[in-house]
């Protein structure tokens, strides 16, 4: 596998961020998008993302082959509740490695967790998602989505070798997709796609982000 840029790299907390003010919009609105529901709160907030990576995840469905759709499981996350999820992993990884330094666990917690600080969640830029037939039947992807590089034995990475053929090509027509809609991919999560945040930018050359992380209005 290529080398990958971790969200702990400075060189992602290095970029910029010209926040243009760009609303989050509720992806559920007009039914455009097949939403999940198991990462839904009481607010909603799951269901949020900023209208220009809505409107890039509908151009994305459209250039799906015939029979397949996107399936939107977590758009936006509160900052209290990425920083909870981000404690949490790396809790988890401090107990299984109890000799790691603090750079190391950082560095390795961000490979399914970005540090609140900078992450695309909490800017309504980034999205989780799959694929789905039109009866709404989850396609073979190689591991389950957010799966960990722990659990899935590093499958969960969008280029991890030894995966079968159905699940390679499943993944190439999602990335094909979604590239084209100008997104770019987390490199450890499969499913984890966004546009506008720092790691945008450092992906993309941009010289700044657009979109900083905010509180759901």
């Amino acid at each position: 596998m290529e080398t990958i840029i971790l969200m702990s790299d400075p060189k992602v907390a290095a970029i910029p961020v010209a926040e243009c003010g760009e609303p989050l919009v509720d992806v559920r609105r007009d039914g455009a998008l097949r939403v999940d529901a198991r990462r839904d709160d009481p607010e909603g907030a799951f269901a949020h993302l900023r209208a220009d990576v809505l409107a890039r995840l509908l151009d994305a469905q459209g250039r799906l082959p015939a029979g397949l759709r996107l399936l939107f499981v977590e758009g936006y996350r509160p900052p209290a509740l990425q920083r909870t999820y981000f404690e949490g992993y790396a809790a988890r990884l401090r107990a299984a490695n109890p000799g790691w330094p603090a750079d190391r666990l950082r560095d390795a917690a961000s490979r399914y967790v970005s540090p609140p600080e900078i992450a695309p969640h909490s800017a309504g830029a980034a999205v989780d998602l799959t694929l789905v037939t039109d009866d709404g039947q989850e396609v073979d992807m190689g591991t389950r989505i957010n799966a960990d590089p722990e659990e899935s034995g590093g499958a969960c990475y969008t280029g991890a070798p030894g995966l079968s053929a159905g699940a390679r090509a499943n993944r190439a027509i999602l990335s094909a997709a979604l590239t084209a809609a100008g997104l770019v991919n987390y490199p450890t999560e499969w499913w984890h796609w966004s546009y506008g945040d720092r790691y945008w930018a450092l992906s993309t050359g941009a010289p700044a982000a657009l979109y900083g992380p905010r509180e759901l209005d």
